[in-house]
């Protein structure tokens, strides 16, 4: 599987779309806020009255109404600080990075005008913003030439499926009962795919850029902990009884793994310090319920839905992949016997997603 060719959420404004079913990533985000401000912030200040324009990238933007949240949060605050400081409000650039199965179109088509209306009381300043298709695991930009950087959400999406993975049998991902092999060939992946990204942005971002990366992740050291691969595990579970249907041939199953690491705080930092570009200003990992998927706080009390509102979040999320391997007929089946076996198990345990979000800054040549 070509994973750069393959991987991308579903696009469009349907049931199934990232658009209709990114509400937990939009929180997440709402959760670094205070990070990402402080981030901006630092470097509009270290770069004194004479810049002329800012640029951002936002690696891994998706499509849906997460997709500008930063960018107009980018904005907002150099327009503030502008103000307080009596600046003038420089130019500024927003690149928008996914793979190129990114819906881009419904970023033009849909998104912008809401952008635009978003930031239009913001007078005396031009904002420019483009799509840059590509995968983040090599060079976007040229040298020297962006000031802040974010990504959410995106990271822990591999450049392809680890080598070694034959041992792996029943699993989607690492499980409970993978071999220790199988959670080494994740992260040596990882380590090589998260020194090429940090490589690539070192020569990209300027002396005092600033990066903000949310990582869906662990807080423990251990792998395979059930904080960060439950959700997947659950997907295998809907897929073994689908062999023992015989909906799916058990092969077909065994040779599926998906194309994700979700590391931990410590494991992010150790990265950061071997590749030796940036230094960390702050590490920290956060927890959020699945229940926030659901729209309401009166959904989290309601299993069911919360349930329906997991499987739909994650079917947009991993059907561009399974329907690659698997094909399109056996997916809505899948998707009802995984809610099924979410509502089973939210409704007996206290379901998470784990965060590792880190800022850091480019240090001095």
């Amino acid at each position: 599987m070509e994973v750069e060719q393959v991987l991308h959420m579903n696009g469009g404004l349907g049931d199934s779309s990232y658009a209709n079913n990114s509400l937990v990533q939009g929180k997440m985000i709402e959760m670094t806020k205070a990070i990402v401000e402080d981030a901006i912030s630092k470097v509009y200040r270290s770069l004194g009255s004479n810049s002329k324009t800012l640029c951002m990238a936002e690696l891994g933007c998706s499509s849906g109404p997460n997709t500008l949240l930063v960018a107009a949060e980018f904005v907002k605050t150099v327009y503030e600080s502008s103000r307080k400081h009596g600046r003038e409000l420089p130019e500024f650039q927003i690149f928008l990075n996914d793979l190129p199965g990114n819906d881009f179109n419904c970023i033009s088509q849909w998104l912008m005008p809401k952008f635009e209306e978003e930031i239009g009381n913001i007078n005396g300043g031009y904002c420019f913003v483009y799509g840059a298709p590509g995968s983040f695991y090599g060079r976007l930009f040229p040298s020297n030439t962006l000031h802040f950087v974010h990504s959410s959400c995106s990271l822990m999406w591999l450049s392809k499926v680890p080598q070694g993975l034959e041992m792996n049998k029943g699993n989607v991902y690492i499980g409970s009962e993978s071999p220790v092999s199988v959670s080494e060939a994740y992260y040596a992946q990882f380590r090589t795919d998260f020194q090429t990204f940090l490589k690539c942005r070192s020569e990209e971002v300027v002396v005092g850029g600033t990066m903000v990366l949310t990582i869906l992740g662990r807080k423990t050291e251990t792998a395979a902990s059930k904080e960060c691969c439950y959700i997947w595990e659950l997907l295998a579970l809907a897929l073994k009884q689908m062999v023992h249907e015989g909906v799916v041939e058990e092969e077909i199953v065994d040779s599926f793994n998906i194309p994700q690491y979700t590391p931990s705080p410590i494991e992010v930092k150790k990265e950061v310090e071997n590749e030796g570009s940036f230094i960390i200003t702050h590490l920290e990992a956060s927890e959020i319920s699945w229940a926030a998927c659901s729209a309401t706080n009166n959904d989290t009390a309601n299993h069911k839905i919360s349930a329906y509102n997991v499987a739909k979040c994650m079917r947009s999320v991993a059907e561009p992949l399974l329907v690659q391997h698997f094909g399109q007929s056996i997916i809505d089946q899948l998707f009802v016997k995984y809610q099924n076996i979410i509502w089973d198990r939210m409704s007996k345990e206290d379901t998470k997603f784990i965060n590792v979000t880190i800022s850091m800054t480019k240090r001095q040549e």
